[in-house]
């Protein structure tokens, strides 16, 4: 459940119309039993919860996870949120978010379309172009993306609704690697909803991207591998929340010089 006490100071943030109230979305991924992650979904309070068409056509556990998914989404009033996971070209990926939405029965898609095998960073050009085509076709895109100023805009151009920018590489657990591009693209689009998605591996790091001013965080593989996945997703929501009413409060500037707490006279 939703701290409501945090609820109150917060109203929210929307998409598509939709009012979430929590700021972590989580993937479903990787866990070692569909019981896991469902407890894991649950402590994490998360409202969104990704899942991968590919990965879940592949077969193997997640296949067999996905009926306790979908479960527990209803139970809790949760969305699901497909994904484009393992696309390599705007083709590819746009065949997949039209599956998915035949199958999950939503308009709501994160779009990833990977660039690099070995970064797995995204290729800002057939991300573009993807989108474009999703958005045109009804979709609400949410593109999983770099953190470059320009590739953003042009998302944001094409009519997505959610940015989602790297802190790192997927599933690394390196936390922000540019921390300040990651605040120069969160002060050059004030209005535009921002998630930081992949890298994060502590509950410190979003703690600290929520401090930055992002909407939200998404991370799967810092709850799902962790050696107890529902402790570590509760810290994650407590680590959010902190982050949120940091970034509210007002986080102190940096300074080279010491400054007296307690000022004393001359």
């Amino acid at each position: 459940m939703i701290n409501k006490q945090e609820s109150a100071r917060d109203a929210g943030w929307s998409v598509d119309g939709v009012t979430l109230h929590s700021r972590l979305l989580l993937g479903s991924a990787s866990y070692p039993s569909a019981q896991s992650m469902r407890d894991a979904i649950v402590a994490s309070e998360a409202e969104i919860v990704t899942v991968g068409l590919k990965r879940i056509a592949s077969g193997g556990e997640d296949q067999s996870f996905v009926p306790t998914l979908l479960d527990t989404l209803r139970e809790s009033g949760g969305r699901l949120l497909p994904n484009t996971a393992g696309c390599y070209d705007a083709r590819s990926a746009i065949e997949t978010a039209m599956m998915a939405r035949e199958i999950f029965q939503t308009n709501w898609v994160k779009l990833e379309v990977i660039g690099d095998r070995d970064s797995l960073q995204p290729d800002p050009v057939e991300l573009v172009e993807a989108a474009r085509v999703l958005v045109r076709d009804g979709f609400v895109v949410w593109p999983y993306c770099t953190d470059d100023v320009v590739s953003c805009k042009r998302l944001l151009d094409a009519g997505c609704a959610v940015l989602m920018p790297w802190g790192a590489p997927i599933g690394s657990g390196q936390g922000l690697l540019n921390p300040f591009a990651l605040q120069a693209l969160r002060k050059s689009m004030p209005q535009a909803t921002l998630i930081v998605d992949a890298g994060i591996g502590a509950p410190s790091h979003a703690a600290q991207a929520m401090e930055l001013g992002f909407d939200a965080v998404l991370l799967c593989s810092a709850v799902s591998r962790a050696r107890d996945p529902v402790e570590m997703a509760g810290a994650f929501a407590a680590a959010v929340q902190a982050g949120r009413s940091a970034w509210r409060a007002g986080v102190i500037g940096k300074s080279e010089r010491a400054i007296p707490s307690t000022p004393v006279g001359a």
